[in-house]
């Protein structure tokens, strides 16, 4: 084993790239990190708005030729009302279930804030049925 000194030479300009090289991969490592950190609290930030853009939204029914209207209020957050607007006394008289399921339906949807799980008697399934996809059409609506 010989202890003979060795002597190693840089050249300035490989120093100086290596140096300049080494800063960027930091800078772009701090940047991606930065990057993924802001994208999952931006995700959170908008968890965290509003549901619905505040308005009144409506969907059109068709119920033995007579169109009318379900209308469905809404803050930013939750339902406020469900009604039922231009709708003839024909039928009101023809589908007597018509605004007690309004009713019913508009109670759970209050509660609920979606047509989700929502359950309906069986006398009134396919009205329900019908009310339901028309709530969901005007929530659509006021959907961001």
């Amino acid at each position: 084993m010989s202890s003979a000194t060795k002597i190693v030479v840089f050249k300035l300009k490989e120093l100086v790239i290596t140096g300049v090289l080494a800063l960027l991969a930091v800078i772009l490592f701090i940047l991606f990190i930065i990057h993924i950190t802001s994208g999952s609290a931006k995700k959170n930030a908008d968890d965290t708005l509003s549901t619905f853009t505040p308005g009144i939204y409506t969907a059109s029914i068709m119920l033995s030729g007579n169109t009318m209207d379900l209308e469905v209020t809404v803050d930013s957050d939750n339902v406020k009302s469900i009604r039922l607007v231009n709708t003839a006394e024909t039928v009101e008289t023809m589908y007597p279930l018509l605004t007690s399921s309004v009713k019913a339906l508009e109670e759970q949807v209050r509660q609920k804030g979606s047509t989700d799980g929502i359950t309906y008697s069986a006398d009134a399934k396919y009205t329900s049925l019908v009310l339901i996809n028309a709530i969901d059409t005007a929530l659509d609506k006021a959907r961001k």
